[in-house]
Order: structure tokens, then C-alpha cells, then sequence
């Protein structure tokens, strides 16, 4: 998998936008993110632009405006993301990092639930 580009936190909230509204003008990206954060319009299209820049987002000019699209698949990035993180913190031992969300109460009766259901599935599936 080719590695994915480098995405601060403040450019994944913008990110989340893209994904979830794309094609999305500047205005509209502004629009939500300014009803979710503190930030300035300045500081959000500096954030698009970066983004732009990583090659994270494409854009296009429909007349006078700029519509973005997302680049890269948000549940490859999140993939990646969780991938890199499993690794730094618990050496990719996944049963260690649940145990550890477990033992320190950081999973709701529903969260385990939902573990418990995947991996039925992933069980059934293995003896297809």
C-alpha cells in the first residue's frame, strides 16, 4: 500500500468535511467547519490549500468558485492511521491494545458487543 500523506489533525477535520459532502465548495467547507470550531476563514482555506499542496484534495472551478474532491479513500487513510498507531503503542499486537482499552474501562458494554459480533463473523468466515 503506498504510503498515504501526512495529515495534521486540524487538516483531517477538514478532511471529514470532504468526505462526507464532497464536491464541496471553499464556502461551504467554511461554512460547516466555522459551526464546529474557532477557527477564521483564513485559517480554514490555509488548511485546504495544504491539503492541495499533499496531494490529499483535487480541486475544480465551476465559474468563480472552487469545488473540492478527496484524493485519497477516507477508510484507507483511517486504515493506515489506525495501522501506524496499533504499531507505535503496542508493537502490533491488537490483543494487547483491546486488553488494554478493556482493563481501563475505555470500551462501553456496546463497543464490546460489536467486537464480539466482528469477530464471529471473521471466525465464520475463516471456515468457509
Amino acid at each position: 500500500m503506498p504510503a498515504l500523506p501526512q495529515i495534521s489533525e486540524a487538516e483531517y477535520e477538514v478532511m471529514k468535511v470532504v468526505w462526507k459532502y464532497a464536491p464541496i465548495s471553499t464556502n461551504e467547507i467554511t461554512d460547516r467547519l466555522t459551526q464546529t470550531t474557532t477557527w477564521r476563514p483564513k485559517t480554514i482555506q490555509t488548511l485546504i490549500k495544504r491539503l492541495v499542496t499533499k496531494g490529499a484534495l483535487t480541486y475544480e472551478k465551476q465559474s468563480r468558485v472552487f469545488v473540492y474532491t478527496p484524493l485519497i479513500d477516507e477508510k484507507e487513510y483511517i486504515g493506515q492511521k489506525s495501522h501506524s498507531f496499533l504499531e507505535r503503542y503496542y508493537d502490533g499486537d491488537i490483543t494487547a491494545m483491546l486488553s488494554s482499552y478493556i482493563e481501563n474501562d475505555k470500551l462501553s458494554e456496546s463497543e464490546i458487543d460489536t467486537l464480539r459480533s466482528l469477530l464471529l463473523k471473521g471466525t465464520q468466515k475463516g471456515r468457509e
